[in-house]
């Protein structure tokens, strides 16, 4: 009997209580039980917050990273796991695909979350979210919907090259303060053509902050395309080359007719377009796709963070 009251004083949290007569000891009881229960659904709050704590948080975080990295966080089988419930996809969205971004680019996710304090998002955040950039780094959207090649399908692109420098070529003077990463094009035949089309991806760092979006908003006072959509994030698009902000040193970088180029940015700061590439005669073999010699592409290659996937 003693070591009966004394477990329900310890769970009533009233260690001088029940000293009293039968009505005394009743209301002790009736204590002890109305305090066990509201400790138990939530009323005591740390107990119940251990209770609930279990296979949650941090330890199933490690456990996933660990998973993921002894399988080099395979992006299908990521996919397949954000799926199985809200709880996994919430710690894949969180955690997971930012371990995946900095896995395959570490440089490039470096650049793009630090940098000055003025223009980058805040540390381990991303313009459009973790999964958006996955996808970028990971899939090449095609040139479905755009004026270069209707109909181009999009593809999982496992080796793509992306480079700050081949961004500085997508900028205008007066946005060439703002760092932006595109890819090589993505080559695509395209039936009864007698050329190829080029489709490319890229990503700004802190959009909401570039001068880009400041001529866009402010300056030109752009309209969001009506019809397109951002391939990576869903977010509406404007289009640089109807906003007059599509400078021809892109053309040339991609090795594109000019007049040719058409791309658009997401108001995530994300980048797609496409455009018809220039068959090289024999005699251009040696020039860079922006019209560069190769001693002048090489003096380049050590001012860029490259993106090997």
């Amino acid at each position: 009997m003693r070591e009966s009251a004394l477990t329900m004083r310890r769970l009533s949290g009233t260690s001088n209580g029940g000293s009293g007569g039968g009505g005394g000891a009743s209301g002790g009881n009736a204590g002890g039980s109305s305090g066990a229960a509201g400790h138990w659904e939530g009323g005591g709050g740390n107990t119940a917050a251990r209770v609930r704590g279990v296979n949650a948080g941090i330890m199933d975080e490690k456990v996933l990273q660990l998973v993921f990295r002894a399988l080099n966080w395979d992006p299908q089988s990521l996919c397949v796991v954000a799926r199985v419930s809200r709880r996994l996809r919430a710690v894949a969205e969180r955690v997971l695909w930012r371990e995946l971004c900095v896995s395959r680019a570490p440089r490039m996710v470096a650049a793009l979350t630090g940098g000055a304090a003025a223009s980058a998002p805040a540390a381990g955040r991303i313009g459009g979210g973790w999964p958006a950039l996955a996808k970028l780094l990971l899939f090449c959207c095609g040139a479905a919907g755009t004026g270069a090649g209707a109909g181009v399908p999009g593809h999982f692109a496992p080796v793509s090259r992306f480079s700050k420098t081949s961004g500085r070529s997508f900028l205008s003077r007066r946005c060439a303060g703002d760092l932006l990463y595109v890819s090589d094009p993505c080559e695509h035949a395209v039936p009864g053509a007698a050329d190829d089309v080029g489709a490319y991806r890229g990503v700004f760092r802190g959009f909401m902050r570039s001068r880009t979006r400041a001529w866009l908003v402010g300056h030109r006072d752009a309209a969001l395309e009506p019809r397109v959509r951002c391939p990576y994030c869903g977010a509406r698009v404007w289009s640089m080359t109807a906003a007059g902000l599509a400078p021809r040193s892109a053309s040339r970088r991609l090795g594109a007719y000019e007049g040719r180029v058409e791309y658009f940015v997401c108001v995530s700061g994300h980048l797609h377009g496409s455009c018809w590439l220039a068959r090289l005669s024999d005699s251009e073999g040696g020039a860079g796709p922006d019209g560069s010699d190769a001693a002048d592409a090489s003096a380049g290659a050590s001012d860029e963070d490259d993106a090997d996937l």
